[in-house]
C-alpha cells in the first residue's frame, strides 16, 4: 500500500508518465479548439456551414494523428472529446450546405 501514499509529481496535466508530451499537448489543444468551433458555428446558424464543416474536418484529421502517437490515458481522453465535437460539426456542417456550398458550383 505504499504507492497510495506517494504524491503525483508528474508535474503536467496530460502526462501520467512523468515525461513531457509537447507535441502530444499540442494536438489536443488544437483538436479541443477546432471541435468545439465546428460544433458551436454547426449550432449557431446554418449561414455558418463552411467554418464548420472546414474546422470539423480538420479537427478529425488532428484528432486521428494525435490519437497515433498519443502516450497516456488522458491525452486520449482529450482527443475523443475533441474528435467527436469535430465530427458532429464537420457532419452538421455537411448537412447544411457541404465544405464548398454556395462557393462552388453556383
Amino acid at each position: 500500500m505504499a504507492q497510495v501514499l506517494r504524491p503525483n509529481t508528474t508535474g503536467s496535466l496530460f502526462a501520467t508518465d512523468g515525461k513531457a508530451h509537447p507535441v502530444q499537448d499540442t494536438l489536443l489543444a488544437v483538436t479541443l479548439v477546432l471541435g468545439v468551433t465546428a460544433f458551436v458555428t454547426s449550432l449557431v446558424s446554418k449561414d455558418l456551414h463552411l467554418i464548420s464543416s472546414w474546422t470539423g474536418l480538420v479537427g478529425i484529421f488532428t484528432g486521428a494523428y494525435g490519437q497515433y502517437i498519443s502516450v497516456t490515458t488522458r491525452e486520449r481522453f482529450g482527443l475523443i472529446l475533441g474528435l467527436g465535437a469535430s465530427a458532429v460539426g464537420f457532419f452538421l456542417g455537411m448537412a447544411h450546405g457541404g465544405l464548398f456550398g454556395g462557393v462552388v458550383g453556383h
